[in-house]
């Protein structure tokens, strides 16, 4: 197990620290969800960045050398098919250097990061090469400890996914990234498409932060809405990564699962307000809360009229509002005491009025 010298838990990309104490990453995952497309491919950068998005992310694959060339040449068939086999319906899904220039340049424009997940090695020389501003890690590479170790050398922050992994295998996994790049998000994830609620075990977010006290944790969520997001920045969650799509019901694996620009402004906003609701970790009293707690609360009085001398008992006071008097807590350095001067029913008791 590596020792975590820092417990400093902070991650940076593009100048931009995250951490315990900021908002969200929030990740637009496009994938391929542009079909191939480089114009429907500017359009979601551009809806992203209108959403509020920190990054658009795409998926880069070398294909001919990724898959077995069985996998590469099966037959692959159906609405969502965009080639007769699998390793042709990959290449039609995927962008070369000169599209991911020219959308590196959009991302530029719009003002948030462009990232992708690298599937082997090839694909991290390639998005080295572009100077790209992070390193996804798909939850299937998570035991690939040969590609998170090229890919943590190359210096550039990472983002690594868990899903259908058990602890040894994200200890391992950091453990391998971490001796030459400590600048890691770790997402918990479930490798379910879509996955239910029940699913996600945002509950992980809480065991990660406790195991690995310098790893930024986020959510990377599968499931359909946004509310499971806004829990987990509760947790603690400060990456949030969820598929985005133009259309729903485009052709294509993904975008079923996907959010929609109206949503992932929706994810956006709401993770703000999460933000803004978590507050300070101290309790403290607040000046506008004082009205309330005048009318609602609760203070010493006479519970009858009672004459000068009197030895309080418990018969002679009264708890009742409003609570801007001596507090009910110090009822038992009241009883016992005697009065100074008569003091008629409801009256307030006061430190003064007490021998």
């Amino acid at each position: 197990m590596v020792s975590q010298k820092s417990m400093r838990r902070e991650l940076t990309i593009s100048e931009q620290v995250i951490s315990d104490s900021t908002d969200a990453y929030v990740i637009a995952e496009i994938g391929h969800n542009h079909q191939g497309d480089v114009k429907t491919a500017e359009e979601l950068f551009r809806q992203a960045a209108r959403a509020g998005a920190s990054a658009a992310k795409l998926q880069k694959r070398d294909n001919r050398s990724l898959f077995t060339r069985a996998m590469y040449n099966e037959a692959y068939e159906g609405r969502n098919s965009y080639g007769p086999t699998y390793g042709e319906h990959r290449e039609a899904l995927e962008f070369g250097a000169a599209e991911y220039r020219h959308l590196a340049g959009l991302a530029a424009e719009l003002g948030i990061d462009f990232i992708a997940t690298a599937f082997d090695f090839r694909s991290v020389d390639f998005l080295m090469d572009l100077d790209i501003a992070a390193i996804k890690i798909a939850s299937g590479d998570l035991t690939n400890t040969p590609l998170l170790t090229y890919a943590a050398k190359s210096g550039k922050p990472l983002i690594v996914s868990t899903g259908g992994a058990d602890m040894p295998d994200v200890q391992r996994a950091v453990d391998s990234i971490l001796p030459m790049n400590d600048n890691l998000a770790l997402l918990q994830c479930t490798a379910i498409y879509p996955a239910a609620m029940s699913d996600l075990n945002l509950r992980v977010i809480s065991t990660f932060r406790e195991e690995f006290p310098s790893v930024v944790v986020g959510f990377s969520g599968h499931d359909d809405g946004v509310s499971s997001s806004w829990i987990a920045y509760a947790l603690g969650a400060r990456v949030i990564e969820k598929h985005f799509t133009l259309d729903r019901q485009s052709r294509g694996s993904d975008h079923h699962f996907s959010l929609e620009p109206a949503e992932l402004a929706e994810l956006v906003a709401g993770l703000g307000r999460a933000r803004a609701a978590l507050g300070e970790p101290d309790k403290r009293a607040d000046d506008r809360e004082k009205a309330a707690i005048r009318k609602m609360g609760k203070k010493l009085v006479a519970a009858r009229d009672l004459r000068a001398g009197c030895r309080l008992t418990d018969e002679d006071i009264a708890i009742k509002s409003p609570g801007d008097g001596m507090r009910p807590y110090l009822l038992p350095k009241v009883v016992g005491r005697s009065l100074r001067q008569p003091l008629a029913e409801d009256a307030d008791l006061t430190p003064e009025l007490l021998d």
